[in-house]
């Protein structure tokens, strides 16, 4: 079929495992929505239903397609057997979509998802895949039949997408041609981040003094994420930190926020963090803030550090993944070695600069602005969607 029967039928299903408030999931949940604005027919396919990214789609009318669960499933009385129960209940669920809608293009996110429904669609008539890979591939180490199963899927696919040079670097690795890879970087709709809302005011609502030292920190808690390598560093500088500070958390706790809280406690700064869970207003707390911070360990691309660029923050960074591809050290804020609580604390010192503060802060938002935008972002896909009807006609 050629470019011009493309043209005519647009239709991509993107496959992730959750919609959950996550980067993957913000990120599938933009794209489907902007790439819809721009004439496209996006679906969406989800191995576990529900999450808040799910109301968010509908209000903008995509589709949003999963697995039905008969109800003897839930009464099984072994986790395991229910779990794998599900799991084929859920195959079987996007093999039959994929028969009857025929999407021009399948777009897997996240590994469960790539693994899965890479299977499964090699039992279909659907032949544009395309993968995209988002974090490094650390998690392989711990799952090594996931690293088998995606090295043998990555020749079936059309094109391999990164979102930085350093998880590009990793498919390479991998074994995949750097010719299959395409990279596209995270993309930020800047006008999302000017609250029309005044500092002070939305300092009110947290209930946070004028005067205070804001650091906020948008991540899951997740140990990869290094909240205590934060929470150790602000503990070993408390005494050359302004009398008010605080640490914003923001992010779904996955097991770890008590212990936080106790390490909290026992360096004397408990009443400076804050764990303030999942939220929706991402854009109001970065406003009222001062510092932005990501202290990963290990990472791909994150969309939370251009979040913060784009509120105009100076961001402390981790060197790992793509974080220094997004932070100019010394120029948009400063990037320090993971696990490095020393060098993490001496970063936030040195940015109690309000000069210097606001000068990283609005290289970092212009920055965003021209390389890191969301139209670019979105040109990117379309290119890549458009790249493979131009290989079928040829």
């Amino acid at each position: 079929m050629g470019w011009s029967n493309l043209v005519a039928d647009r239709s991509i299903l993107f496959v992730i495992g959750s919609l959950s408030v996550g980067g993957a999931e913000r990120h599938v949940t933009k794209l489907a929505i902007s790439l819809k604005r721009r004439g496209w027919d996006p679906a969406i396919f989800v191995l576990s239903p529900g999450g808040p990214m799910t109301d968010v789609l509908e209000e903008n009318a995509i589709p949003i397609h999963a697995a039905a669960m008969p109800s003897w499933v839930n009464d099984l009385g072994n986790d395991r057997l229910r779990a794998r129960v599900g799991l084929v209940i859920t195959a079987f669920a996007l093999w039959f979509l994929l028969w009857r809608q025929r999407p021009r293009v399948l777009h897997f996110f996240l590994p469960a998802a790539y693994i899965v429904g890479g299977i499964v669609s090699l039992f279909t008539p659907v032949r544009r895949r395309i993968m995209s890979r988002r974090s490094m591939n650390h998690y392989q180490a711990n799952h090594i039949l996931f690293g088998k199963l995606e090295r043998w899927l990555h020749p079936k696919m059309s094109l391999i997408l990164a979102n930085s040079i350093a998880v590009k670097n990793d498919l390479v690795a991998e074994g995949v041609s750097p010719k299959k890879i395409r990279l596209i970087y995270n993309g930020i709709d800047v006008e999302e981040f000017r609250s029309s809302r005044s500092r002070q005011a939305l300092r009110d609502l947290e209930n946070i003094q004028p005067e205070a030292i804001v650091l906020t920190m948008v991540a899951n808690l997740i140990p990869y994420k290094g909240h205590r390598d934060l929470i150790e560093a602000l503990g070993a500088i408390n005494e050359r930190l302004p009398p008010r500070w605080l640490l914003l958390c923001v992010g779904r706790d996955d097991g770890i926020q008590a212990g936080l809280e106790h390490l909290a406690l026992s360096l004397g700064i408990g009443e400076n963090v804050r764990f303030l869970g999942s939220r929706k207003d991402i854009a109001n707390l970065l406003a009222l803030s001062d510092i932005g911070l990501l202290t990963s360990h290990e990472e791909g691309f994150s969309n939370s550090i251009l979040e913060g660029m784009a509120a105009g923050l100076p961001m402390i960074v981790t060197d790992v993944g793509g974080n220094a591809e997004a932070v100019v050290n010394g120029t948009t804020g400063i990037v320090v070695p993971a696990k490095s609580p020393d060098r993490l604390g001496e970063a936030v010192v040195e940015l109690l600069n309000e000069h210097k503060r606001k000068v990283f802060g609005g290289r970092g938002r212009e920055r965003v602005f021209n390389i890191f935008s969301l139209e670019a972002c979105i040109d990117g896909y379309e290119e890549v969607y458009r790249t493979l009807g131009h290989k079928e006609k040829a």
